[in-house]
């Protein structure tokens, strides 16, 4: 949001805005952790340090948020009576959902760890997943239980019980946007959830999704980014619109599993996705080495929080020219769908009540995609930003999208003759979706 001024015969120094956020709190919770019965040691209990964050704290309803869950401090101990070599463990996790939607959400953890002497307590981890938005109002995330998987000599689990946790995240979903005519979107509400968060090479996994079209023939897929992986199953939905299914997880490239109606998956009749890992022993004497690519979030940042534009001769009128401040889009999120840039503006309001219509300020847009990214940037049209507001970027939908993105724009209010001297204030408002 922006503030821009106009004067007529006269100067001005506008006021700013400004925004901030309230941090997610950590929390501190009893667990009590189960080791495998090949260590041959007690149950660990003591308390469990997390903290919860999301990506999105008010995202709509239909949106997909992505969530972490990190885990500080565990009771749990290295399961071997040596020690535990770097990156062998895999952790994986539950969120619990509360409030306005119900649920669980599967987290995993990419395998990084240093080295945990015998008889030591096992590290931090930090594990993420994604769930679908499908109610309005006030969410609630909760540290569920987690699992702490070695692959050394012997595939190992801690299994960690978690009862009462509190609530450490909360987010506020609200309805999906409305069409130009006024009514709301119709949001997709579908969503997959896993019975297994990792497993073995040809390990199968049950899938169970929601918010399908009844009777709707569904595929249920593994992917790796935005590209789809050899694991494929085929499912119908039933008259609630859920699937139940076992997809074979094969192909070591699956990262996470989706489903979708029709030939190829698409934003608006697929699932957003939900992490899996394929968990391979590594024979005695070699070392497997696994790098992570995580997905991050849709962001904007811009420069300044206000815009001044030129004077405008009493009695004369005509055109006051100004620039927006640099806005920044950068698309880390690794899928396929594209976004939007929209703006708009109220009227201009100046002494004594007097106003400029807001369909008086017109812009011409211009996008720059910073080199490296696959996605292209596309300027809105020049014309007339108004309180109806208008495009001022985009990028298109694409196999894989994302990049980094630098957009301006050259304004121009439009004064009439004899407006009366004095400055005049609006509101720009710039919309990332």
């Amino acid at each position: 949001m922006a503030v821009l001024a106009a004067t007529t015969g006269g100067a001005l120094s506008p006021p700013a805005a400004a925004q901030g956020e309230t941090p997610s709190g950590q929390v501190e919770f009893p667990t009590h952790c189960l080791p495998p019965q090949e260590a041959g040691l007690p149950p660990a209990d003591g308390p469990t340090t997390a903290r919860i964050t999301v990506d999105d704290p008010a995202p709509k309803v239909g949106d997909t948020v992505t969530v972490t869950y990190q885990v500080t401090r565990t009771p749990a101990v290295n399961p071997l009576g040596a020690e535990l070599p770097a990156d062998v463990l895999t952790p994986t996790g539950r969120i619990l959902l509360g409030g306005a939607q119900g649920g669980e959400v599967t987290v995993v953890g990419p395998k990084r760890n240093d080295p945990v002497q015998a008889g030591a307590g096992l590290p931090a981890v930090t594990m993420t997943g994604t769930f679908t938005v499908t109610a309005q109002g006030g969410i609630t995330l909760a540290p569920g239980g987690y699992t702490l998987h070695t692959s050394h000599l012997l595939d190992l689990d801690t299994a960690c019980a978690v009862t009462g946790a509190p609530v450490s995240e909360r987010l506020t979903a609200s309805p999906p946007p409305a069409t130009a005519g006024g009514t709301p979107t119709r949001a997709n509400l579908r969503s997959v959830t896993l019975g297994a968060a990792y497993g073995n090479p040809g390990a199968k996994v049950k899938v169970t999704g929601a918010g399908f079209a009844p009777g709707a023939a569904v595929t249920v897929t593994g992917r790796a980014g935005a590209a789809e992986t050899a694991d494929r199953a085929a499912a119908t939905a039933d008259a609630r619109g859920e699937v139940l299914a076992e997809l074979a997880v094969t192909d070591r490239a699956t990262t996470a599993v989706v489903a979708y109606e029709g030939t190829a998956w698409s934003a608006q009749a697929g699932s957003g996705p939900a992490a899996y890992t394929v968990i391979a022993a590594a024979p005695v004497g070699t070392q497997q080495v696994t790098a992570v690519v995580e997905p991050g979030a849709l962001t904007m940042s811009q420069a300044g929080a206000s815009i001044t534009l030129g004077a405008v001769p009493y009695g004369e009128g005509g055109a006051a020219p100004g620039r927006i401040g640099t806005v920044t889009v950068k698309d880390a999120r690794g899928g396929p769908a594209g976004w939007s840039l929209t703006g708009k503006v109220t009227d201009f309001t100046g002494p004594g009540g007097v106003r400029i219509p807001g369909a008086s300020l017109s812009w011409t847009p211009s996008c720059t995609a910073l080199a490296g990214g696959p996605s292209r940037c596309v300027a809105g049209s020049a014309g007339a930003v108004g309180p109806e507001g208008a495009v001022l970027a985009s990028a298109p939908d694409a196999e894989l999208a994302g990049g980094t993105f630098t957009i301006d724009a050259r304004v121009t209010l439009t004064v009439p003759p004899y407006t009366p001297p004095g400055a005049y204030t609006a509101v720009l408002t710039l919309t990332l979706s």
